[in-house]
């Protein structure tokens, strides 16, 4: 094996081990091991046929099963982050894909069994932790993360009664997205957004298939809190909600197939989706609405029934890389909040409006709250609007 890093000369044993060994330590990156060391892809060979061998920085020690189920949500991951951690484990992935927090609550309590990792939402840890459904995190088994290198205006919600249940995987905001050649009125509000929908844009629009978006946008328009479950409110919101429903082209958390497609012309979008289609399509402007919405952050969290705990641990190791956060990025777009990575990407992503929204528009955000996941009326108002 040649050592293409600086002369094409054979790198001696006693070289490739002291490199090694600074790997294994993370003193030095994947990428300048591969270099040094000549490797390249002979290094995902190595993983898949003796896991053993691999450092610590590439997955948690233990014994691994050959596949994992991971609970997700559209549009999530980077597939060449997924494929790359098979290759270095021999570890096939299976992608349970979810439109809504209360669709994976409800799988969760119904048994539905054989999830190694979930990704859900900020609001949902109380309610699973009183519910018994999670693993209390081993930290140590998860070397890669740096709970002193985490923003914990996003972190800290996994944290209960001093126990961490999940480490964050992304944030980000929930706005609308607006396909700028055909809606030319420049919607910046919920109200906007719900009069466009009604009127010139009416046909084209998507909502989500999820109470806490799509509610949450109604009170917003009419001046509400993302978060109210007062009945009275709730009730206007419901009226809006379906007074706007024989104008809509679809209610579904998978949207970007329809604006892609051009048959819709706006949606209720999460910002990662929102950069997604900005990026391939420029007329596709992300809104964060300056009426309010939600600001939000994901965990990665390991079920209390999880199949494999090592293989639930050696994911979840693997994706705090923070060169592979940096590679899943690349693809899904939402920030990070690990301070880590964010030196590790360009200017240009640090400084992404889409992303990095002004200050009056962040601080008009509000996390989701916990009764909102359980909240029977908001779940009757969601129902009632579907059915109409």
């Amino acid at each position: 094996m040649s050592n293409n890093y600086k002369d094409n000369m054979p790198i001696s044993a006693k070289k490739f081990m002291e490199e090694f060994r600074r790997y294994q330590k993370g003193s030095v990156s994947r990428r300048h091991f591969m270099g040094v060391t000549g490797l390249g892809t002979a290094m995902a060979v190595m993983g898949a046929a003796v896991p053993s061998l691999m450092p610590k920085t590439t997955h948690a020690a233990g014994n691994l099963s050959d596949r994992m189920v991971l609970a997700t949500w559209p549009n999530y991951h980077n597939p060449k982050t997924l494929e790359n951690f098979t290759a270095l484990t021999g570890v096939n992935i299976q992608a349970n894909v979810f439109g809504s927090n209360e669709e994976m609550l409800a799988k969760m309590q119904a048994g539905a069994g054989g999830v190694d990792v979930m990704e859900n939402t900020n609001y949902t840890f109380t309610t699973y932790v009183e519910l018994g459904l999670l693993t209390v995190l081993d930290l140590s088994r998860i070397p890669n993360y740096d709970a002193s290198t985490q923003n914990p205006k996003f972190a800290e919600a996994s944290t209960v009664n001093g126990k961490v249940y999940g480490v964050c995987k992304n944030w980000g905001t929930t706005g609308f997205v607006v396909n700028s050649n055909n809606v030319k009125s420049d919607p910046k509000s919920h109200k906007d957004f719900f009069d466009v929908t009604m009127g010139a844009g009416s046909g084209h629009t998507i909502l989500h298939d999820y109470q806490l978006t799509t509610i949450g946008a109604a009170l917003c328009a009419l001046g509400y809190s993302f978060n109210s479950i007062d009945p009275g409110e709730l009730a206007k919101a419901e009226k809006l909600l379906i007074d706007s429903k024989p104008h809509l082209f679809a209610i579904t958390s998978d949207y970007q197939p329809g604006l892609r497609s051009g048959d819709a012309w706006m949606s209720l979008c999460w910002v990662g989706d929102g950069k997604q289609l900005n990026t391939d399509m420029p007329e596709m402007k992300y809104v964060v609405a300056s009426d309010g919405g939600e600001l939000w952050s994901d965990f990665y969290s390991i079920p209390a029934d999880a199949p494999s705990p090592d293989t639930s641990y050696a994911f979840i190791n693997y994706m705090m890389d923070p060169e592979n956060q940096v590679l899943d990025a690349e693809a899904h777009g939402y920030p990070t909040s690990d301070s880590r990575v964010s030196a590790m990407q360009p200017e240009s992503v640090r400084t992404d409006p889409i992303l990095y929204p002004a200050k009056e528009l962040f601080d008009g955000l509000e996390f989701g709250a916990a009764h909102t996941l359980t909240d029977p009326i908001r779940a009757e108002v969601m129902a009632r609007f579907k059915a109409a």
